[in-house]
């Protein structure tokens, strides 16, 4: 595995499977979501915080490799490094099965911060994500 600026860990619940006993496609969105939270999170950070000031993250881009399934039970490592680009703050997240690190998805999230209705940088991010 490369090196992050944040992993976190969690386990694949029976729920999210499909039919085919594989993780659905869509709930990896939803790992990769908690995960940019939690980070936030580790920073002090609040997303209900910031909206309540008048900032909103939003995705405006996603892009997904798949390579390796994840069934029930599975540990997983989320991974992610930030980079700001232009107005964009530019997610790269990786997921990979704790057992043997075997890459499940590899992602890009581009987000953007819209501040009392206008598309802007946001000073809480650019403060985190960008030293």
């Amino acid at each position: 595995m490369k090196k992050y600026q944040f992993i976190h860990e969690d386990k694949v619940r029976d729920y999210e499977c499909d039919l085919q006993g594989i993780v659905n496609n869509a709930n990896y969105q939803h790992y990769l979501e908690h995960t940019r939270h939690e980070f936030l999170v580790s920073q002090n950070l609040s997303f209900a915080q910031l909206h309540d000031k008048g900032t909103d993250a939003v995705v405006a881009r996603v892009s997904i490799d798949y390579k390796q399934s994840l069934r029930p039970g599975d540990i997983y490592l989320s991974c992610l490094n930030v980079k700001k680009e232009g107005i964009k703050y530019v997610f790269h997240q990786d997921i990979y099965r704790k057992e043997d690190e075997k890459l499940c998805i590899r992602a890009k999230i581009e987000t953007v911060t819209v501040i009392n209705g206008k598309l802007s940088s946001c000073p809480e991010f650019d403060a985190i994500l960008c030293e």
